[in-house]
């Protein structure tokens, strides 16, 4: 008995030590076709006067540069402190685009489109005082809506006659944000279809090419509704666009008050995107694009998952279970200079940015930094938490990551949990092999985020979370967190083509291998 029981000990043990093994096997001379790379087709921001600032403009010149991101879109564009309408005193419109020039020729300038998100309501054209956020964007529907629709088609034709009409013809044109919510919009669905009707409609007259979309809701709903609209209706519609966060209650929060739960669904973020193209396929325009204009792991600027080493591992398991569902997943936002609940008194507050107000990388700006070193060409890969590419250059690229959901459930608050130390526990081995490489010397890039690793957040917990930091403070958590490969090294591929390492791997933690030919 004594025998019987050490032998079966003894066996699941190894199982599970077996188990714990990951193998990751590639065959480079297997493709699967040209790399989808909506992850970096858009990027998020706060309000569009925030894009006036030089630390705001410096660091998008830093995400585009490392993320390749092609498109920004951001709140606030047409609000009063953009001073883009009033009314003369004969009840006559006046347009100013100063502030919206300045800000759109620093985009261009950086290299990034613009993702036009047409809102809020000018106080002129409101025909309520109901305002949203620390800015007061007005969410009522326009008092008269030949002025809102002379407004648009005035805009669209600045637009046109400043940057040209090819170059507006690649931008995407969104109407409002988040009408289903009250908090956004005070109106009914009705009345958003209707805005959006005279909207699209304005900017047609300027170019029938030119793209219009929505209807930009909280939730991924409304989509079979508004396609069903404007077949009925024969209004435009170029493109679906929605919202989905990966928290299991409510919608808006600026604060954080509420309170926050990570979703334990495994097909959080990822399943509303697929459902959404479904929805899409089975309407009347079942080719237009789809666009998730806005996602991350919770929608309240108050969570302090965001700046966690495990958002990470997150973002990239939404983007691969996504598949080629959506045209783009635009991460929401790029910076935490974000000011919907007011300027923020924390470095780290748990801002929805990938970089905080500071400009020190969060675990997630390492997300789509690694993504944008991947090669052009997909190849065939089995393993789920992983992609594997080449590039031109007859290079390597894996990026592999293990994502586990360790939040304890819902007795347990995200801005309780996330705010503690959370040491990863390990998963054993992760073990990588490639054959069929070129003969010959590379170099070996090896990139690494997780906990302690690329995770400045754990580091200023342990600090004590000053609410002012030091610029030696400052110094030591960007160089924690700036992302240089944890180790570089030269190998030789031999005769057999064959290429292997083998990592140890730790919840939520996220490699780079990148061989470089020489």
């Amino acid at each position: 008995m004594i025998t019987t029981t050490f032998a079966l000990s003894f066996f699941f043990q190894a199982e599970a030590q077996e188990k714990a093994t990951r193998n990751i096997n590639i065959d480079y001379s297997k493709t699967k076709g040209t790399l989808n790379t909506q992850f970096k087709e858009c990027i998020g921001a706060g309000r569009a006067s925030e894009g006036l600032r030089a630390d705001w403009q410096e660091q998008l010149a830093y995400v585009t540069k490392e993320c390749g991101f092609k498109y920004i879109r951001m709140h606030g564009l047409l609000i009063d402190d953009m001073a883009v309408y009033r009314e003369d005193k004969n009840g006559n419109p006046e347009y100013n685009y100063q502030y919206i020039d300045a800000l759109y020729d620093a985009l261009l300038k950086t290299g990034i489109k613009p993702f036009v998100e047409l809102g809020f309501m000018p106080s002129p054209l409101a025909s309520g005082n109901k305002t949203i956020f620390w800015w007061k964007g007005n969410v009522t529907p326009p008092k008269d809506y030949d002025k809102w629709a002379g407004l648009i088609k005035n805009l669209v034709q600045h637009f046109t006659e400043r940057y040209g009409e090819a170059e507006v013809k690649s931008w995407y044109f969104e109407v409002w944000n988040e009408p289903n919510l009250d908090g956004f919009w005070a109106g009914s669905q009705e009345e958003y279809f209707k805005l959006y009707k005279y909207t699209a409609q304005a900017i047609k007259s300027v170019n029938p090419a030119y793209k219009v979309g929505g209807p930009a809701t909280a939730g991924a709903a409304w989509i079979p509704e508004m396609l069903a609209y404007c077949k009925k209706n024969n209004v435009p519609i170029d493109f679906a666009s929605t919202h989905s966060y990966g928290v299991k209650q409510g919608f808006l929060d600026e604060f954080g008050n509420s309170g926050t739960v990570l979703s334990k669904d495994p097909m959080a973020v990822s399943g509303d995107i697929i459902n959404s193209r479904k929805q899409i396929k089975a309407s009347a325009f079942p080719d237009i694009e789809l666009h998730y204009t806005e996602w991350s792991a919770s929608y309240t600027p108050s969570d302090p998952i965001h700046d966690s080493y495990h958002e990470a591992a997150y973002i990239l398991e939404k983007i691969k279970q996504s598949g080629d569902a959506a045209n783009s997943m635009s991460y929401w936002v790029f910076t935490d200079i974000f000011e919907e609940a007011g300027p923020r008194f924390k470095p780290f507050h748990g801002g929805f940015g990938l970089l905080n107000t500071q400009g020190i990388n969060k675990a997630a700006c390492h997300s789509y930094r690694l993504l944008n070193k991947l090669g052009s060409t997909e190849l065939v890969n089995k393993d789920t938490e992983s992609w594997a590419t080449k590039d031109s250059n007859g290079g390597l690229q894996i990026l592999f990551w293990d994502f586990t959901n360790t939040h304890p459930g819902d007795a347990v608050n995200n801005q309780v949990y996330y705010t503690k130390d959370l040491p990863a526990k390990n998963k054993g081995n992760a073990n990588v092999v490639v054959k069929n490489l070129q003969e010959g010397f590379y170099v070996l890039e090896l990139y690494k985020v997780g906990y302690r690793v690329n995770d400045p957040y754990s580091t200023y917990l342990e600090m004590g979370e000053p609410a002012n930091l030091t610029k030696a403070q400052t110094e030591t958590l960007k160089k924690l967190g700036d992302g240089a490969p944890v180790s570089t090294e030269t190998v030789l591929i031999g005769k057999d083509g064959v290429f292997k390492k083998q990592l140890p791997l730790r919840e939520n933690d996220v490699y780079l291998i990148n061989l470089i030919k020489q």
